[in-house]
C-alpha cells in the first residue's frame, strides 16, 4: 500500500488512479490543520485502510512540526485511541 501525499492530503489510487482512501487536512490561518475527512472505498473496507491513512496523515502533520485539530468523526475516534500521537493534537 502506498500512499501518495500533498500538502492538505494523504490519498490511495487504484490500479487506473482513482482514489480509493483518503483524509484530507487544510492548514488553517493560524498555521494547525483540522482533520476534516476520511474516506474508504467500499472495495477497501474491513481491511484497515482507514487506520493506516489517518496515521499517515499524523506522521506528516508530526514531520511538518504543526498541530491538528479534528473534526471528522473517525478521525476524532483513531486520535483518542493512538495516545502515541496526542502530542500533535490540539484539544
Amino acid at each position: 500500500m502506498e500512499f501518495k501525499y500533498g500538502d492538505e492530503r494523504v490519498w490511495l489510487e487504484d490500479k487506473d488512479g482513482k482514489t480509493v482512501a483518503e483524509v484530507d487536512f487544510p492548514m488553517q490561518p493560524d498555521g494547525t490543520y483540522t482533520i476534516t475527512h476520511t474516506f474508504v472505498d467500499d472495495s477497501l473496507r474491513g481491511g484497515g485502510v482507514a487506520g493506516k491513512i489517518v496515521q499517515a496523515a499524523a506522521e506528516y502533520i508530526r514531520r511538518t512540526g504543526r498541530k491538528a485539530s479534528v473534526t471528522c468523526s473517525y478521525a476524532e475516534t483513531w486520535a483518542k485511541r493512538h495516545k502515541e500521537f496526542e502530542d500533535i493534537f490540539i484539544k
